[in-house]
């Protein structure tokens, strides 16, 4: 029986700053959510006019940590980023949709193939 599966790009790993990434590479990578996600906190910390020190007080976790997250350097989970879109007094919801919202923005226009029948090993039987 074949199995109709989408094609999945290969994982990469991508340089928290693309301007440092001297590879010949020519074709535009998709950005990492870590990436988007550390400028929109980075940026939102700093229209605040605060410190690191000051939001990751707020946020319960060291200005160390919370730098590593602006720069794309750390995944952080769920909760560790509720706990800084709080401390900047923003909600999980409104900070990954901006997030979504500029990696839907950077995603260049696909073309869609219209949709067409599957040749299946499965049929209906009527």
């Amino acid at each position: 029986m074949a199995e109709h599966t989408a094609p999945v790009p290969p994982l990469r790993l991508a340089p928290a700053d693309p301007a440092r990434d001297s590879s010949p590479d020519t074709t535009a990578a998709e950005p990492l959510w870590r990436d988007l996600l550390g400028g929109r906190l980075r940026r939102l910390r700093r229209e605040r006019e605060e410190t690191l020190t000051e939001t990751a007080e707020r946020a319960g976790i060291s200005p160390q940590y919370l730098s590593e997250i602006e720069r794309g350097l750390k995944e952080p989970s769920s909760e560790m980023i509720a706990a800084v879109a709080g401390a900047l007094d923003t909600t999980l919801l409104d900070l990954t949709s901006a997030v979504a919202g500029e990696l839907a923005a950077m995603r260049p226009a696909r073309r869609v193939a219209p949709a067409r029948p599957v040749a299946s090993a499965y049929a209906l039987a009527a």
